[in-house]
C-alpha cells in the first residue's frame, strides 16, 4: 500500500503539472472534434477514440474502490455512484450518440487523454478506497450537500446542451450550425461549463486532495477548449451573437 505522504506528494505534482501547462494550452489547440488535423499523426475512428480514452476512468476507479474497501461506507458508494454516473455516460453513451461516423482523432491525443484518464481515475479511486475515512454524519455536512447539489446541477447542464448539440447535426450539411437554446444564449459551450460545475461539486462532497486536482484539470482542459471554440464560431459564422462569451456569462 502507498503511504498517504507518498500518495499526497503525487497528487501535488499532478496538479502541480497542470499549473505549468496551462499556459500552453492557451496557446495551442488540441486536434480533435472541430479542430480535427491530420498533422498530428495516424488518425483513429473518433467515436472509437472516445470510448477507448475515457473507459480507463470508469474502470479502474471502480476496481480501486472496491478491490480495497468494497461498497462498506455510504459517502465513498455515494461519491462512486456520481462518478459512475458521469462516466458510464462518457465513456459509453456518449460516444454513441454523437453524429461523427467521418471523423477521426489523431491517435496521439487519444493517448494524452487516456494517459489523463487513467491518472485520474487512480488517484480519486485510491484515495477513495484506501484513505476516505468519513462518517455517516458527513452527509449532514454542507459542503457534502452543496457538493451534490452542484455535481448534479453541472450533469443536467452537461448532458442537456450536448443534446442540442447532437441534435444540430440532424439538419446540418457539414455538421456544424450556431446553437441556440438554454445557456447558449449566454455562452458558447455550456456543455463545459456544466461539466466544471460537476467536479466542483466532487471537490465539496469528498473534500480530498485527488478531487481538488480533478477538478484543477478540468478547468485547464476545458476554459483553453472553450476559448478556441468560442473564437472558431465567431470565425465560421458572421451573424454569431456578439454578446455571448466562452464559458462564463459576463466574463469570458
Amino acid at each position: 500500500m502507498i503511504s498517504i505522504e507518498k500518495f499526497n506528494l503525487f497528487v501535488l505534482i499532478w496538479i502541480g503539472i497542470a499549473v505549468l501547462i496551462f499556459p500552453v494550452t492557451l496557446f495551442i489547440t488540441a486536434p480533435y472534434g472541430r479542430h480535427s488535423k491530420s498533422t498530428w499523426g495516424p488518425m483513429i475512428n473518433n467515436r472509437v477514440a472516445w470510448i477507448l480514452m475515457e473507459i480507463p476512468a470508469l474502470l479502474l476507479f471502480v476496481w480501486m474502490v472496491i478491490e480495497a474497501r468494497g461498497l462498506s461506507n455510504l459517502v465513498v458508494v455515494i461519491a462512486s455512484f456520481l462518478w459512475t454516473a458521469h462516466y458510464i455516460h462518457r465513456s459509453i453513451i456518449f460516444p454513441l450518440r454523437i453524429k461523427t461516423a467521418k471523423k477521426k482523432m489523431p491517435i496521439l491525443i487519444m493517448l494524452f487523454a487516456v494517459c489523463f484518464n487513467f491518472v485520474n481515475g487512480f488517484i480519486n479511486g485510491y484515495w477513495l478506497g484506501n484513505f476516505a475515512s468519513y462518517t455517516n454524519d458527513w452527509i449532514f455536512d454542507l459542503r457534502f450537500i452543496l457538493g451534490v447539489i452542484f455535481f448534479i446541477s453541472g450533469f443536467i447542464i452537461n448532458k442537456y446542451h450536448d443534446k442540442i448539440l447532437i441534435g444540430l447535426r440532424k439538419n446540418s450539411t457539414n455538421g456544424y450550425q450556431i446553437p441556440f437554446g438554454g445557456l447558449f444564449r449566454f455562452i458558447s459551450c455550456p456543455n463545459f461549463l456544466g461539466e466544471i460545475i460537476e467536479w466542483v461539486g466532487f471537490a465539496l462532497l469528498t473534500w480530498s486532495l485527488p478531487s481538488l486536482a480533478f477538478l484543477v484539470w478540468t478547468f485547464i482542459n476545458l476554459v483553453p477548449r472553450a476559448l478556441d471554440h468560442h473564437k472558431w464560431y465567431k470565425s465560421k459564422f458572421p451573424e454569431y451573437p456578439i454578446n455571448r462569451n466562452a464559458i462564463l456569462p459576463g466574463i469570458f
